[in-house]
């Protein structure tokens, strides 16, 4: 599941930088999505594989603050980016003529900071409640279910939900297979 995820998001941040088509601010989002997505897995990922292959659970105290510091980063990034192209799709639905002078650079850079802002509340509200809650209202089964869905599974599932059914994104892979093809037949 993490090579998937890997995988897939590097090949829509390939396909969106490759093709200028996709230059677009929705585009723009979706491709730091990818990497924050890589970024967001890569913080937990690898440790939990090496601690699954040596049945070994210890982290020294610094490692579990500095995991827990990006982690914690890279979902709220995670949840920033989601909220600016929830916005993004607005604007092009709901004001579609206005749509290149609203969602130009400078304000997708606001959008950003603004929408941090707003997400870290609903972020650590939610965190809270599955660290936070007591050990008789919870099994550490059902806790590292839900640890397994937010930290693994949605990442996965992302570059699928929100690129590859979109045919702009499709017909960039296709062209990036396609000259990598070409490139390997010239050698």
């Amino acid at each position: 599941m993490y090579l998937v995820t890997v995988l897939g998001n590097l090949l829509i941040i390939l396909a969106v930088s490759s093709d200028s088509r996709l230059h677009t601010p929705m585009y723009f989002f979706l491709s730091n999505l990818s990497f924050v997505d890589i970024c967001f897995t890569s913080t937990t990922i690898p440790n939990m594989l090496v601690n699954i292959q040596t049945h070994s659970k210890v982290i020294s105290y610094e490692g579990c603050i500095t995991q827990m510091y990006f982690f914690l980063l890279f979902v709220v990034m995670d949840n920033c980016l989601l909220a600016v192209m929830a916005y993004d799709r607005f604007v092009a639905i709901c004001h579609p003529l206005h749509y290149t002078v609203i969602m130009n650079p400078k304000i997708c850079g606001l959008l950003v900071l603004i929408s941090w802002f707003t997400v870290v509340c609903l972020f650590y509200g939610t965190a809270l409640g599955v660290y936070m809650s007591s050990a008789v209202t919870q099994n550490s089964h059902s806790t590292a279910i839900a640890s397994v869905m937010y930290t693994v599974v949605t990442p996965m599932l992302n570059p699928f939900i929100y690129s590859l059914r979109n045919k702009d994104i499709k017909r960039a892979l296709r062209s990036l297979i396609g000259k990598k093809a070409t490139i390997g037949q010239d050698s």
